[in-house]
């Protein structure tokens, strides 16, 4: 059974989720959600730009009943695409969320980014467009379309600027979060504000091996007879930092759940928190205003 983390909505999420990034096509969907519910994920990760959620709500409405399980029983959250930024816009992408996914009501919708995709990252029309998009998903929010908001991609300066005009506060920061990039500023002030960090590319990408091959990470895995993934995801979730693995292997599936039979020692921490080197092997936002 996964931990539960208390949102500041005021309500509860499951620490890990199973990401669906790249998973396409409903056979593969259907094949990996089931791997997923029987490994006991009950939070599914999806966004209007990954092309899948219309496939995710097909296989959750014939997996769910096989599990036992309801629509409430399920976390899921979607996202908010570049190209979708704007007042109107962004009610209208939500609800075209929940349509694909053919479910009631939303349990997390974030700001998939924080630049658009009419404008260059450095355009000043950027924080406006966001601005609208967090107004019209606050509207949506109040008629419960959708339970928890959020943001994923921004910085400190993101944050502070939202934090200035919202009267719904984000419950989650979805970023790229791992021993190679440890944002501390970031996670600094999501601690400050009661925003839960989430981590995605916990084990870095399929292009790049370097994290999961660190020789420190495979070190400890070794002492703790545990995978290199089982020990990242662990490192995060074991600071309360949410983890969100994806795989289509079902046995990777299972095994990225895993993570809740052992602990890390104070000093194995301390050491994979020792090899941050800045190194974005997703996207970087720095470079957006």
């Amino acid at each position: 059974m996964s931990k539960m983390v208390h949102l500041i909505s005021g309500h509860q999420m499951p620490i890990i989720g199973f990401g669906t990034y790249k998973i396409q096509g409903y056979d593969l969907i259907y094949t990996v959600l089931e791997a997923a519910l029987a490994a006991g994920y009950r939070s599914i990760d999806t966004a209007s730009v990954y092309r899948n959620e219309s496939d995710i709500g097909k296989a959750l409405k014939i997996l769910l009943p096989k599990y036992n399980l309801e629509r409430k029983d399920i976390f899921i959250t979607s996202k908010l695409g570049p190209s979708e930024q704007g007042k109107g816009n962004a009610k209208a992408a939500l609800l075209g969320s929940i349509q694909r996914l053919d479910c009631e009501y939303l349990d997390l919708y974030l700001i998939h980014w924080p630049g658009t995709s009419q404008y260059q990252p450095k355009d000043e029309h950027n924080r406006q467009l966001r601005k609208e998009s967090w107004l019209d998903m606050e509207e949506a929010f109040k008629q419960g379309k959708v339970k928890s908001l959020g943001i994923s991609n921004y910085l400190t300066r993101h944050i502070e600027e939202l934090l200035s005009y919202c009267t719904v506060k984000p419950s989650v920061l979805q970023t790229e979060y791992h021993p190679h990039l440890i944002q501390a500023d970031v996670k600094k002030t999501c601690d400050k504000h009661n925003i839960l960090l989430q981590a995605y590319s916990s084990l870095g990408t399929t292009s790049s091996k370097e994290l999961i091959s660190d020789p420190k990470v495979v070190e400890i895995a070794k002492q703790c007879q545990k995978s290199p993934a089982q020990v990242l995801l662990c490192w995060a979730v074991q600071q309360d930092i949410g983890v969100l693995p994806k795989s289509t292997n079902p046995s990777h599936i299972r095994d990225n759940f895993d993570i809740f039979s052992f602990s890390l020692t104070s000093k194995q921490m301390e050491e994979l928190s020792h090899l941050n080197k800045e190194a974005h092997y997703c996207w970087d936002p720095s470079k957006v205003a």
